[in-house]
């Protein structure tokens, strides 16, 4: 039987909208009223309208995520996939329906902005940090005054709520293993100098090097694009430099770059050792498991999510700022002694 919201008033004795204030968790209901309430709901297995419950608590109970890509490079990076499934898992746990919404261009940041911005449709916004023009959408949300928070650190940030991690720290660390396992000269290729993201792994790599007294090379850094393609392409770029290892800044381009070393008849680590970023599935199951930097994508994306309805709940000030951590994880293709290697 499906019970409505007078059902469950007249088996408490109440009004309808005490009902509502207790399914709403509002705080103006008596203890002795909110545990008679919620006793008869359990017993009645009572599930509250999603449109009901949107009207009586003016919430859409919607929250929608946007991603600065198109459709094709959502199912080719790995990494989209793993960070909607954090995030579409932490809307079920506190029963928020997800809408996704991808904005390759700034055309498609038009299309969309009109429905991101229709009063009363969304409760807030998670936005992928992805380059300068990310700047153009966090602005027109905070203009219209939806609750935000950024996935990744984005270009100008004080005014925004964010999530992230450390990359330059984890890049260093990257860039420093291979440094101390004897390897002198040490190529990265970044992520989109663009982005936040391409260029703080970039300066952790620098930073490595400096650090280590090595000489910095030019002729070592290629720029790619995060996917295997750019990798490998990348990765001809490197290869007359003659690197004996390289930092990758995703681990798409990192096995990208290991078919180019495998086709130019290398050998993976003894000629060239890698490291990659990130710690997704095709991590282990490349030919040659890669060590790599693992960050917690699946957590990253629920941890958004619970600090955007934070901000929802408790408003928007002070914006939060929250880093996660990271850990190298020593595998195979950094060519480390068997002893350091997790078994």
């Amino acid at each position: 039987m499906n019970l409505t919201l007078e059902d469950i008033a007249r088996r408490a004795g109440v009004s309808r909208s005490t009902i509502s204030r207790v399914v709403n968790n509002h705080p103006n209901v008596s203890d002795k009223v909110r545990q008679r309430v919620l006793g008869i709901i359990q017993e009645t297995s009572y599930q509250p309208h999603a449109a009901a419950r949107a009207l009586a608590s003016q919430h859409s109970w919607m929250i929608g995520l946007i991603l600065p890509h198109s459709v094709s490079a959502f199912f080719t990076d790995p990494y989209y996939p793993h960070l909607t499934k954090g995030v579409a898992q932490a809307c079920n746990q506190h029963d928020y329906t997800l809408a996704l919404f991808l904005a390759g261009t700034i055309d498609d940041e038009e299309r969309i902005f009109p429905r991101l911005a229709r009063k009363g449709w969304l409760d807030g916004v998670v936005v992928q940090s992805g380059h300068h023009g990310e700047q153009w959408i966090i602005g027109r949300m905070i203009d219209a005054n939806l609750p935000l928070v950024v996935a990744g650190r984005p270009f100008r940030s004080d005014n925004v709520s964010y999530i992230d991690i450390d990359n330059i720290a984890a890049a260093c660390t990257a860039v420093s293993h291979l440094i101390r396992l004897g390897r002198q000269r040490v190529a990265t290729i970044s992520g989109p100098i663009n982005s936040t993201v391409g260029l703080d792994r970039l300066a952790g790599y620098r930073k490595a090097i400096t650090e280590s007294g090595l000489t910095p090379d030019v002729s070592l850094i290629a720029e790619g694009d995060f996917s295997e393609a750019g990798g490998y392409n990348a990765m001809q770029k490197l290869l007359p430099a003659k690197p004996d290892a390289v930092f990758a800044a995703s681990d798409g381009m990192a096995i990208g770059a290991m078919r180019a070393v495998q086709a130019a008849q290398l050998s993976i680590p003894d000629d060239i050792a890698f490291v990659g970023f990130d710690d997704l599935p095709l991590a282990t199951f490349s030919g040659i498991p890669l060590t790599t930097v693992r960050q917690p994508v699946l957590q990253f994306g629920a941890r958004a999510v619970e600090t955007l309805i934070d901000l929802i709940e408790n408003g928007t000030n002070p914006p939060r700022h929250i880093i996660m951590d990271t850990e190298l994880v020593i595998r195979q293709s950094c060519g480390a002694p068997v002893h350091n290697r997790p078994k």
